[in-house]
């Protein structure tokens, strides 16, 4: 008969942390790789209306942003206090959305150019002349989704 012997007193060995911090450095650089920041500083106050019905956008990188409303305090000397539109990170005015949609248009695959989005964020209190100009400049431009920013009516 064989001896059974009881294995007292043996550890696992341990487990080496050698390669620990360049596993940390590797997801460190991943994150700041992949990690996408705002666009554009805000130029304009945008406080978008209430809404019930809202439908999430899919593709965020088919999406544009166009900011509509009065300048902030520290622009308020060189630009005014009447309503603005922001494309990307500075003032424009309507003949500039044709150049800044097709600026978008060479970032993005063509056969997605259907699909691209224009999102107006126009702040509540924005009557609605300037709206009404920049829809008319999108249509003129041949971009006709467009989509309206608004946050969910608190019930």
């Amino acid at each position: 008969m064989a001896k059974f012997e009881k294995k007292r007193g043996k550890t696992a060995p341990a487990i080496s942390t050698a390669s620990l911090p360049d596993i940390i450095f590797m997801l460190l650089f991943f994150f700041m790789v992949v990690t996408v920041l705002r666009d554009s500083e805000l130029m304009v106050r945008v406080v978008v209306p209430e809404a019930t019905e809202l439908d999430k956008l899919e593709q965020k990188s088919l999406v544009h942003y166009m900011y509509i409303g009065r300048p902030l305090k520290k622009y308020q000397s060189v630009y005014g206090t009447s309503p603005r539109l922001q494309l990307g990170d500075k003032f424009a005015t309507i003949d500039d959305i044709p150049l800044f949609i097709e600026k978008h248009k060479l970032t993005v695959p063509e056969s997605q150019h259907g699909r691209i989005t224009t999102s107006l964020r126009v702040d509540g209190d924005v009557t609605m002349g300037i709206v009404t100009d920049v829809k008319t400049k999108l249509r003129k431009s041949g971009q006709l989704l467009v989509n309206y920013s608004a946050r969910p009516k608190a019930e």
